[in-house]
């Protein structure tokens, strides 16, 4: 697909191995099922939105922690097949990805999902290449590289880069990187220290001084504030065929759509709403591409 203008993004975060199944529902204890269909691919939120910035025709570099196990040759085969360059914060580790089991149920597009996060590969900022910025027009960090995030973000702001933050969930640490984000795009599962409704979550982010804040809410419509204030945004009304990785694929989507001239925040929003609401419409993280 081809892009209006095209750009440099940096995504930063997890990078996984997918390994997703279609059937017709998720086991029960003690259950084997036969899956009617089955893909594999390179995940994670930072990952899948890189996927997607590239895909919408831009330049998209991947910060994470890869390393040099057999089962890494998926993920950069996988990769390159989509054209992300991946700077490896520590190529030399034989510890296996972290890999997520996915079972997509089909009729519904609901999905069930094990998985391990970047807890256990936490890169040094010492690691970053020096030259990590050079010609980066937006970085999106997804908060599992905790302290690369933080140390990216800070050189972002110093030097007038946007920074995007994806609001999966509250991972401690995040108060370090906020302070240098420019858009918080959040899910309805966001909820940082001592908040327990969207309002309270709205005024955290504004006490950062974050002007551009919105929180998704799958099907129904997003929540965004802008610069203090609030609007919603509806989204498309589609029968979802599969729903994995749909917010990293409006994250890489906004990111794309934020740099072009023609769209200002509600509009970005509403483009990658349309972007995601097309991921869904096939199985797995890649097919809608094709």
């Amino acid at each position: 697909m081809a892009s209006l203008k095209s750009y440099h993004g940096l995504f930063v975060g997890l990078v996984t191995l997918d390994l997703i199944y279609l059937a017709d529902f998720p086991p029960q204890n003690n259950q084997k099922i036969v899956a009617t269909d089955y893909t594999a691919a390179a995940g994670g939120p930072a990952t899948n939105a890189g996927v997607t910035f590239s895909y919408l025709g831009n330049a998209a570099t991947l910060t994470g922690v890869v390393g040099s196990h057999p089962m890494t040759q998926l993920i950069h085969s996988d990769l390159a097949d989509r054209q992300v360059q991946i700077v490896d914060l520590h190529p030399t580790t034989n510890n296996p990805p972290p890999v997520s089991s996915i079972i997509v149920t089909q009729g519904t597009g609901e999905r069930a999902v094990i998985s391990m996060n970047a807890v256990k590969l936490q890169a040094s900022s010492t690691n970053l290449p020096t030259s990590i910025l050079d010609d980066v027009d937006i970085v999106l960090i997804d908060g599992h590289q905790m302290g690369v995030g933080r140390e990216i973000a800070t050189k972002a702001k110093a030097k007038n880069i946007p920074v995007v933050i994806d609001g999966g969930s509250w991972k401690p640490g995040l108060e370090n990187i906020l302070p240098y984000v420019d858009y918080a795009i959040c899910s309805s599962n966001f909820f940082p220290p001592n908040c327990h409704q969207e309002a309270e979550v709205f005024a955290y982010l504004r006490d950062f001084n974050i002007p551009y804040i919105a929180i998704t809410h799958g099907e129904q419509p997003i929540i965004y504030n802008l610069k203090g204030k609030s609007d919603r945004l509806e989204v498309p009304q589609i029968q979802a065929v599969d729903t994995l990785g749909a917010g990293d694929v409006f994250h890489g989507a906004f990111c794309h759509y934020i740099l072009q001239e023609n769209h200002n925040f509600p509009a970005a929003l509403a483009s990658a709403a349309n972007i995601a609401a097309l991921s869904c419409g096939c199985f797995g993280t890649r097919y809608w591409m094709n």
